[in-house]
């Protein structure tokens, strides 16, 4: 049977351990999604926290189909969009973050920034496509679970976006 399954009809039950497993192993999986999507640690955690958050609210309706990490990713990208709806009105909240954030090597730093300013460059929908399948190793048929579009759609997707992250990164 299902760990998951089983994991979650431990929680449904009130089963405390049963919810320190379950946010345990997907914890820093959905703490790299949101990472990735908002490229601010505590924002990425607040964002991760809240996704577990909406998910044991709605547990008890909650009606298990064998993909739970599917789901988890399904809330936390809503909560990411939310996240960038807010952030355009707080413009000036990000610089003030990455002025404040602590210095690393310099290779380090200046790759993330290009690799970060790439993906921005991105539609939200190519960047979400390009951010499940590398930093999350979901394959195309879970992406097309997640984002609850066509597989043929995911994989024009990861073809366009890839295309564009080459031309970005080559004019870098």
């Amino acid at each position: 049977m299902n760990a998951d399954f089983l994991l979650i009809q431990k929680m449904k039950r009130g089963d405390e351990a049963a919810f320190d497993s379950f946010v345990r192993k997907y914890y820093d999986d959905l703490l790299n999604y949101c990472h990735y999507h908002c490229f601010d640690p505590t924002y990425a955690e607040d964002l991760t926290q809240e996704t577990f958050i909406r998910f044991f609210t709605k547990l008890s309706e909650f009606q298990f189909l064998g993909k739970t990490k599917n789901y988890l990713y399904t809330i936390a990208g809503n909560l990411c969009k939310d996240y960038y709806k807010k952030k355009k009105d707080l413009p000036a909240e990000r610089e003030e973050l990455e002025q404040n954030a602590a210095p690393s090597p310099f290779e380090a730093v200046t790759e993330k920034v290009m690799i970060e300013s790439a993906l921005q460059s991105l539609s939200p929908q190519l960047k979400e496509v390009i951010l499940l399948y590398y930093f999350q190793d979901l394959n195309l048929s879970e992406i097309a679970e997640v984002l609850q579009i066509s597989l043929s759609l995911v994989k024009y997707r990861l073809r366009q976006a890839k295309q564009q992250l080459r031309q970005v990164l080559e004019h870098t």
